[in-house]
């Protein structure tokens, strides 16, 4: 078991991170999942039947120190880190111009300032195994839509994947960005309702993303964009 392989996602207790670490598991991984709910956490890990290989921690992943003592409680744990999932994000599904501006900041700071937190926290764990970093990213941040300050925030993340991709390669580390489109998930809670036509379901989605992170030593999948059959845009 030292030798399997290792991840970390933020926001792993539901939806795709939740799948994610559902699939990393079957395949061998040792996983370890971040969120702010103490009780989600506990229900997906119970739903599991709390495997040795599972490692759940409270935390916010847009506070450095919550992100560095996740990290740090990841290697401790199981001895290393080889690959870091930035699941964690959320949308207030409203627009620059109608919106509440009330609920913004933590959207920013949780889609945007997350993923470079998770980055900057686990690059030395990274260098050490030659690791990957995926950031799951939006077909929001690739299109135009108006109004939408939580598809900035993804235009954001499309950035910053390649950003950071020329800076970790020369270690050895690779950089996936992962962009979905829409998928059945608690995303849309907020939102009142799922969106009209055919969606993604969660493990669909995150059979792509587990296809990036098994890729052979020195092969790096740079931008992966999934959508249900029937999304136009």
């Amino acid at each position: 078991m030292s030798d399997s392989r290792v991840a970390l996602i933020t926001g792993g207790g539901s939806g795709i991170g939740a799948a994610v670490a559902r699939r990393l598991l079957d395949a061998g991984h040792r996983v370890a999942v971040t969120g702010r709910g103490e009780e989600r956490l506990r229900a997906f890990a119970e739903e599991l039947g709390r495997p040795e290989e599972l490692l759940t921690l409270v935390g916010n992943a847009a506070e450095y120190d919550q992100v560095q003592a996740a990290v740090d409680a990841t290697v401790k744990e199981f001895g290393r880190l080889d690959t870091v999932v930035a699941n964690a994000g959320f949308a207030t599904h409203d627009t620059v111009a109608a919106g509440d501006p009330a609920g913004w900041p933590d959207m920013v700071l949780t889609n945007v300032l997350g993923p470079a937190l998770l980055i900057r926290a686990s690059i030395g764990a990274l260098k050490e195994t030659k690791g990957r970093i995926v950031l799951i990213g939006s077909v929001a941040g690739h299109v135009f839509t108006p109004g939408n300050l939580y598809g900035a925030t993804k235009w954001a993340v499309t950035g910053l994947a390649e950003n950071a991709r020329r800076e970790v390669t020369e270690f050895g580390v690779g950089v996936t960005l992962v962009s979905p489109g829409r998928v059945e998930t608690p995303f849309w809670d907020s939102y009142g309702s799922l969106p009209p036509g055919h969606l993604l379901t969660a493990d669909q989605l995150a059979e792509s993303i587990v296809w990036a992170i098994r890729q052979p030593v020195g092969v790096d999948i740079n931008s992966v964009t999934v959508r249900p059959i029937g999304q136009p845009n």
